[in-house]
């Protein structure tokens, strides 16, 4: 799995052009603003998820169903969510940055749901590297958890 932590964008600036930093980095969650800055002005897709409050698989899903606006088609599972992070026909762009607030909530309520959630953005990430497109999932976790200080 790529995923890039303990490292805070203060210390770390990825270059959210360059498919090859594609990935998944945990961030503090005053990081999440600036991220998204970055995304737009470089004209990329922007999704920001809340994780506060988030106990599980099934409010995972919803969440990401609104704030991703998945199609019609989504078929809430986890295979259907690594099949449109992985085809995004249906949401152009020529790349693309999630955001997700307070993902230590999901974490510490259902640890499984947290890991197969980063499989799946890990997944996502590395098929659009290999396809020369920009793919970035920023999770802000608490410092302690980063590693930050």
């Amino acid at each position: 799995m790529n995923i890039y932590g303990p490292r805070r964008p203060r210390d770390f600036d990825p270059n959210l052009t360059q498919p090859t930093q594609s990935g998944i980095y945990f961030v503090g969650s005053d990081d999440l603003a600036r991220l998204a800055n970055t995304a737009t002005r470089d004209e990329l897709r922007v999704c920001r998820t809340d994780l506060s409050g988030c106990r599980g698989k099934d409010e995972l899903l919803r969440r990401l169903t609104q704030s991703l606006e998945l199609p019609a088609t989504f078929g809430d599972n986890w295979d259907a969510l690594a099949d449109c992070l992985r085809d995004l026909r249906w949401m152009p762009a020529w790349g693309y940055v999630l955001l997700f607030d307070h993902a230590d909530d999901l974490r510490h309520a259902a640890e499984a749901d947290f890991n197969i959630l980063l499989g799946i953005l890990d997944d996502a990430a590395t098929f659009a590297s290999d396809n020369d497109m920009p793919w970035f999932a920023f999770l802000a976790l608490p410092e302690t958890a980063t590693g930050a200080s």
